[in-house]
């Protein structure tokens, strides 16, 4: 049989598995592309913004959406202010990671152009401190050459009183010297996930 031949028959052979395994290739959390970001108010008018600079996920073949974040890795900026919402706050010797879990149509996603985008109600639960609770937050998917961002269009509000971190709040503004912390905190988010082999 001529080489030529043998080969196109090999390529047939082989389409049906290429096309699962492509389908079935992980996808990933860039966390050097994704950012998590929230805001505090302290003193009732002076606002800042503080990220989390580690993040781990990924989206399963079915569309679950897994992502752990690092507590410990909240930065604020100011060192000791870090240390004192670890130990604190976010006491991250018994809850040392905070989890999203989400479900999407991966389907729809693949079949998005590259550079397209579409807006989606993006239902989720967050996992910290010991509590979950389940929101909906309005998003940007962005298709990607080799996967997809999702940007919050405006911020998701969470209460420390939803994860039993009001008494870490309010140890936060004694040992600051402050006459008031808001419970309320915006958080917005940008994650890229990429697909692999």
């Amino acid at each position: 049989m001529p080489s030529k031949i043998r080969n196109y028959l090999l390529i047939l052979a082989l389409s049906p598995l290429l096309l699962v395994n492509a389908a079935q290739a992980q996808w990933s959390l860039e966390n050097g592309a994704s950012e998590l970001s929230f805001v505090t108010v302290k003193a009732d008018n002076v606002a800042e913004a503080h990220t989390f600079d580690l993040m781990s996920g990924t989206i399963d073949n079915d569309g679950t959406v897994a992502i752990s974040i690092e507590l410990a890795s909240v930065n604020t900026m100011i060192d000791i202010r870090n240390e004192r919402m670890q130990a604190m706050l976010f006491e991250t010797a018994m809850f040392p990671n905070a989890a999203i879990t989400a479900k999407v149509d991966l389907a729809a996603i693949t079949a998005m152009e590259t550079g397209s985008s579409s807006v989606a109600a993006l239902e989720f639960s967050l996992e910290l401190h010991g509590a979950s609770k389940s929101y909906t937050a309005d998003v940007m998917l962005t298709r990607l050459t080799t996967g997809v961002a999702a940007t919050t269009l405006k911020p998701v509000i969470v209460t420390a009183d939803s994860f039993a971190l009001v008494a870490g709040v309010e140890r936060l503004r004694e040992v600051a010297g402050l006459t008031r912390i808001s419970n309320a905190v915006p958080v917005s988010f940008t994650v890229v996930f990429t697909q692999g082999n």
